[in-house]
């Protein structure tokens, strides 16, 4: 049996249906595409924890895929710079000096208006670019076995890093450290001065705290050597840096000092314009979530920002919690203090560490 020949009418209409079923099938292929989202944030354990225990779930209810790109502040706030105007990044995790930068130059875009923000401590309120996703405090570790021996009771006051009997004692990072720059900060204000007048601090520490400290030590694991090897009783440390210390059986515990003390934030923004607008502000939104607040208490030391977290009493114990320890946290006033920090840095080389 001979086949006829297919008019050009119908081949004009298979075309077309061909055409159509692609175009279909692609569209479809392109909605399930997930969408990806660059997150800039710590490395080691903030980086395993985001990994196994953050971001699958994310990705599973946004149909997204995170990159995450890990990096300490510094390093972060540098590729922001360096892809101005091309930014690859959705969304960052910086130490609050830094991210008061990063809002100040522009690189972070406005919070959208999330019920979850209603929720937290206002010391997590930073700026409406910025939030606050945990809280460190910047306190007094000490040995509690040495003061034990010693005889001598807990500290409870900055004023112990005074002290003539912790002569060489005492460990305290530099001015390039948030702890340090901290620590400064403090006394001048004790002394009667402040974030204004600063001159009262740079007194105290070069005559009366400067003594008493070993090292000026920025390296956490260094800092851990000092304590291990009885070279230091007293440090200025967050309240983290000593937990991850004590969870390894050192005898070591963390004082918010009476007078109050340095609240350091993880903070993170929204970058601005972004590939993916909506769903950075996904993510921040889910970061602040009671139950993801309460993963980043237990596994990174990281006090709620989230009035509303509820922690087990173990977990609670390890970070600042509750409204008690919140308000006896002091926020930073960065914006000055960036303006002034290269000043201050170079007069802490010539009189206080030196």
């Amino acid at each position: 049996m001979m086949l006829r020949p297919v008019s050009a009418a119908v081949n004009a209409a298979l075309s077309t249906v061909l055409a159509f079923c692609t175009l279909a099938a692609a569209t479809i292929a392109s909605a399930q595409q997930p969408t990806t989202l660059y997150v800039g944030s710590y490395g080691g354990s903030t980086e395993k924890a985001f990994k196994e225990k953050l971001i699958p779930a994310f990705e599973a209810k946004h149909n997204a895929r995170i990159v995450y790109v890990s990096g300490n502040s510094t390093d972060t706030l540098a590729k922001l710079q360096a892809q101005k105007g091309k930014q690859e990044l959705n969304v960052v995790l910086l130490d609050d000096g830094p991210m008061y930068q990063a809002v100040q130059f522009g690189f972070c875009d406005k919070l959208g208006n999330q019920p979850v923000l209603k929720d937290l401590y206002p010391v997590a309120r930073m700026t409406d670019s910025a939030v606050g996703v945990g809280i460190v405090a910047a306190g007094i570790a000490y040995n509690t076995e040495a003061f034990k021996k010693a005889n001598l009771p807990p500290p409870d006051s900055w004023e112990v890093l005074t002290d003539k009997r912790f002569k060489q004692k005492v460990a305290i990072p530099p001015i390039s450290n948030t702890y340090g720059l901290q620590t400064l900060l403090t006394f001048a204000k004790l002394r009667k001065g402040g974030d204004k007048n600063i001159d009262p601090g740079f007194t105290a520490m070069a005559r009366e705290v400067g003594p008493n400290v070993l090292a000026w030590e920025p390296s956490p694991g260094k800092m851990t050597e000092l304590f291990q090897n009885n070279d230091i009783m007293l440090a200025v440390w967050g309240s983290g840096r000593v937990q991850a210390l004590k969870d390894t059986g050192f005898p070591v515990q963390f004082v918010i000092p009476k007078e109050g003390a340095p609240a350091l934030l993880i903070a993170a923004c929204p970058v601005a314009q972004n590939t993916a607008p909506a769903l950075s502000q996904a993510f921040i939104n889910y970061l602040l979530t009671p139950e993801v607040q309460a993963i980043l208490a237990d596994t990174q030391g990281w006090g709620p920002a989230n009035s509303t977290t509820r922690l087990a009493p173990a977990v609670a114990a390890k970070v600042p919690y509750g409204k008690e320890q919140m308000d006896k946290l002091l926020p930073t006033d960065w914006t000055l203090v960036n303006e002034k920090r290269a000043e201050w840095t170079n007069r802490w080389n010539r009189t206080v560490e030196r």
